[in-house]
């Protein structure tokens, strides 16, 4: 067994456990991958272990191996996520090679990413990132304008709203930890009453997931735990 191999069994096991423990079903929470610095073939050895959706940040790099992955191994169908910050000039890329945006924090990008989302291709999935903790350096929509965004994405056909994502401050206390995602679960709940189906909390990495999944996340984002510390 490879060193990716075993990382991902152990990633697995311990997102079933921090499940049970939360009193939840293991299947309720999805592992994003996050491959961004990664080499494609990297992304081959998870894939042929079983993980098929992947993370990346950032859409050149994406793309290139995007590309490597089809020529090397054009038997894997991968699912790939964008959850970097998405620039205005690079949704068209963004738009028509990914199956989720995670990062979608204004209105100009969900636009973008709508009109430019091939016909061929199903709506995109998108989740509307959240400045949780309110940092200055961090992307995201502030909870007050949120209400707002989410009409807007809501209304555009070609996209499929399907919830919230964040990347707090980091934090040592898992209590401290649990409270920035309760803060964001309970924007979903509250997006939920008023109408939205959404399905989808985008929360916790490496560091973070066992609070992350004790507040209700459905997709986690691990990137360290897998494939080691990056560049």
């Amino acid at each position: 067994m490879s060193i990716i191999q075993a990382n991902l069994q152990a990633v697995r096991e311990h997102i079933a456990l921090a499940a049970q423990q939360a009193a939840r079903m293991p299947d309720a929470v999805r592992l994003v991958a996050v491959s961004k610095t990664c080499p494609a073939q990297a992304i081959i050895e998870a894939a042929r272990a079983g993980q098929l959706a992947f993370g990346e940040n950032y859409e050149q790099e994406a793309l290139r191996k995007m590309r490597q992955i089809q020529e090397a191994a054009p038997e894997l169908h991968l699912e790939w996520h964008f959850i970097g910050p998405v620039q205005a000039n690079k949704t068209r890329g963004i738009a028509a090679h990914f199956d989720w945006v995670h990062s979608v924090d204004r209105e100009r990008i969900a636009r973008r990413l709508a009109e430019q989302r091939p016909d061929d291709l199903p709506p995109l999935n998108i989740c509307l990132q959240v400045n949780i903790s309110g940092e200055d350096s961090k992307s995201g929509v502030e909870e007050a304008a949120l209400f707002d965004l989410a009409r807007v994405a809501a209304s555009f056909p070609r996209l499929r709203l399907r919830g919230l994502m964040a990347i707090p401050e980091p934090q040592e206390d898992p209590e401290k930890q649990r409270a920035a995602f309760h803060r964001l679960r309970s924007m979903y709940e509250r997006l939920r009453e008023a109408g939205y189906d959404l399905d989808t909390l985008s929360m916790g990495m490496t560091e973070d997931m066992d609070a992350a999944i004790a507040e209700g996340a459905t997709i986690v984002r691990i990137g360290t735990a897998i494939f080691g510390a990056r560049n």
